[in-house]
């Protein structure tokens, strides 16, 4: 006796099958594509959905036109100012023309060297650092940036007593300061030992001229290299006498009348091809304060730049 069949019959099967074929021939091969040009706009997300991914960018620093010039700035303003010896000067000037424009601000000085300055921006005790030398990398990504302020030039500068009254050349310059030439008559001088006057390594000039004049190269290490332990342009000038070498930024010794600048290929710093000249900047942390764009915006204005027009002269 034959049993009878359980389920649904064959030609339930068949039609399920024809279904999903005729489906699957439409999917691939009748659905209308999108237009050349065309892109589908994924769907959108619930307002109240979390992202699939967040990335936080930092804020573009700003560039130096970013700082408008302030028309006004509240009184009890204080900006804090650490860093290059060879912006004193320009500190200075800023500093008067900026109080002056705005009463009851208060600018502070100091003068450390390049190097301090910054390691003082970082630990939040300066809202500014004068630096006369560019950023490092790391530096940059600590989030410290860069504003050129002025251009500037290194002198080589000797005691007005000193009998060596001729020019060097850039050679002359890399041999002195690398202990390669150590007495006066390798360069046509009197047959006295040349006594080099350098600054300390925190100094933001000295990291300038060894990449400006020693192309990178190290300072030499013969006893006749003094190197000072303060990074101060007036007892260096003191230090030189009839037999010693230094140098230091060109608007600093515009006005002494102890020294004399030596010209290098012929060229004293006043000369546009003057080899040794490089840009002073002021690094701040970013984003900028509001007490940081104001005195920065005043720097790029018509007051600010006469300022820094008479630093040094």
């Amino acid at each position: 006796m034959t049993q009878p069949r359980s389920g649904p019959p064959p030609i339930i099967f068949i039609l399920i099958f024809l279904l999903l074929a005729g489906g699957g021939y439409w999917w691939f091969f009748k659905r209308p594509s999108a237009p050349s040009g065309v892109t589908t706009a994924p769907a959108q997300q619930a307002p109240n959905a979390a992202p699939d991914r967040v990335t936080t960018a930092p804020p573009p620093p700003p560039t130096p036109n970013a700082f408008s010039p302030p028309t006004t700035v509240p009184s009890g303003t204080t900006v804090t100012i650490d860093g290059s010896t060879s912006m004193v000067s320009l500190n200075e000037n800023l500093k008067t023309a900026f109080q002056a424009q705005f009463p009851g601000t208060t600018v502070a000085t100091r003068a450390t060297g390049s190097d301090n300055g910054i390691q003082a921006l970082l630990n939040g005790q300066a809202d500014l650092a004068a630096v006369s030398r560019p950023l490092t990398p790391q530096e940059q990504n600590q989030g410290l940036v860069a504003v050129p302020v002025a251009n500037d030039a290194i002198a080589l500068v000797v005691g007005v007593g000193n009998p060596f009254g001729q020019g060097l050349s850039q050679q002359n310059v890399v041999g002195i300061f690398t202990g390669q030439m150590t007495n006066w008559s390798q360069i046509g001088g009197p047959d006295n030992p040349i006594r080099v006057i350098n600054r300390p390594p925190e100094s933001g000039t000295r990291q300038a001229f060894q990449e400006l004049v020693l192309q990178g190269g190290n300072f030499g290490n013969t006893p006749n290299i003094t190197t000072m332990e303060r990074d101060a342009t007036t007892p260096m000038l003191r230090e030189l006498g009839d037999d010693g070498i230094g140098y230091a930024t060109a608007a600093q010794i515009f006005n002494q009348s102890t020294v004399r600048v030596v010209a290098i290929d012929g060229l004293t710093p006043a000369a546009a091809q003057y080899p040794y000249k490089r840009t002073l900047y002021y690094a701040y942390q970013n984003p900028p304060t509001p007490n940081v764009s104001a005195f920065l915006g005043f720097v790029a204005s018509p007051p600010g730049q006469q300022a820094i027009a008479t630093a040094g002269r």
